[in-house]
C-alpha cells in the first residue's frame, strides 16, 4: 500500500477511536491533519485523476468526511456541519459510478435536510430535495425530514414535537431538539398575542410540556417577561414591554403621490 495511504488509514483509525470515546478535542486535531493528508491524493475531487490507489483513496476520503459530519453534530457546531457536508457531497454525486454506495449516505442527506429546516432555509431545503432520486425519496431518513417540513408548514406543531421520539438515526436528536425549541418559541409568541393569561394546565398543554417544573424552567430561561402567579401564566407584562411602532403615514402618502407625478411625466 502507498505510504501516504497507510499513514492516512492509521490516523483515521485513531480519529474513530477518539470519536467513540467522545474525545472531541483529539478528534478535531486529527481531523485537521487528515484533511491536510487528503490534499496529497490527486484522485479526489475536483481532480478525480485515475491512480493505482484511486478507489481506496476515494473510499477513505468519503469515510473521513462522513465521520467529520458526525463529529460536528456531537460538537453541536452547525458551521462545521455545513463545511464538512459540502466537502462530502461530491463523493455522493461525482464518484457514484466509481465507489459502492455508502450506508451513511441517506442518514447524512436527511440530516442536512433537517439542518436546513431548523435554520428556516426552506428554499434550499426544496432545492436539495429536487436533486434526489425517486429511490432516495423512499428512504426512511429522507421521508422523516420531508414529513417534518410538511407538518411545520401546516402548523401541526404537535406532530413536529412528537417526531423526536421516532428519529431514524441517533445523530438526528441534536437538530430535533433545536427544531422543538423553534416550534415551542413560535407557539409561545402566538400565545402571548392571543391571550392575556392562561392556566398552568392550558399553558403546559399548548407548549407541550409535561410538568409545572418544565414550564417554570421554560419561562425563566426563555420568557422572563411572563409571570406565573396563583396557578396562572400572565402575558400582560410581555405585551406592555413590546414596542409599539408608529406608521409614518404622512411621509408614505407624500412618497406615493411623488411616484404618481413621476409616472405621469413618463407617460
Amino acid at each position: 500500500m502507498d505510504p501516504k495511504l497507510t499513514e492516512a488509514s492509521q490516523s483515521f483509525e485513531r480519529f474513530k477511536a477518539a470519536l467513540v470515546r467522545n474525545d472531541l478535542e483529539t478528534c478535531n486535531n486529527l481531523l485537521s491533519q487528515l484533511k491536510v493528508m487528503l490534499t496529497g491524493f490527486r484522485s479526489l475531487p475536483p481532480l478525480l485523476e485515475e491512480t493505482p490507489n484511486s478507489v481506496q483513496e476515494l473510499t477513505i476520503a468519503r469515510d473521513i468526511y462522513e465521520h467529520a459530519v458526525v463529529l460536528s453534530v456531537k460538537a453541536e457546531d452547525q458551521d462545521a456541519f455545513e463545511r464538512d457536508f459540502f466537502q462530502l457531497k461530491p463523493y455522493y454525486v461525482d464518484t457514484a459510478g466509481r465507489l459502492p454506495p455508502s450506508a451513511q449516505e441517506y442518514p447524512i442527506l436527511g440530516l442536512n435536510l433537517l439542518r436546513l429546516l431548523v435554520q428556516n432555509r426552506i428554499a434550499e431545503f426544496h432545492t436539495e430535495l429536487e436533486i434526489l432520486s425517486a429511490g432516495a425519496m423512499e428512504n426512511l431518513c429522507i421521508k422523516h425530514a420531508v414529513e417534518l417540513e410538511q407538518s411545520f408548514m401546516e402548523g401541526a406543531y404537535n406532530r413536529v414535537l412528537s417526531a423526536r421520539q421516532t428519529v431514524p438515526h441517533e445523530t438526528y436528536v441534536y437538530f430535533m431538539d433545536l427544531l422543538a425549541k423553534t416550534v415551542r418559541d413560535e407557539i409561545a409568541g402566538c400565545s402571548e398575542k392571543a391571550y392575556d393569561y392562561l392556566s398552568l394546565a392550558d399553558a403546559k398543554q399548548m407548549l407541550m410540556l409535561s410538568s409545572d417544573k418544565e414550564l417554570s424552567a421554560y419561562v425563566t430561561e426563555e420568557r422572563p417577561d411572563w409571570e406565573i402567579k396563583n396557578g396562572v401564566v400572565y402575558f400582560q407584562k410581555a405585551k406592555e414591554s413590546a414596542p409599539c411602532k408608529e406608521i409614518p403615514s404622512l411621509p408614505l402618502i407624500n412618497q406615493t403621490l411623488s411616484y404618481a407625478r413621476e409616472l405621469e411625466r413618463i407617460i
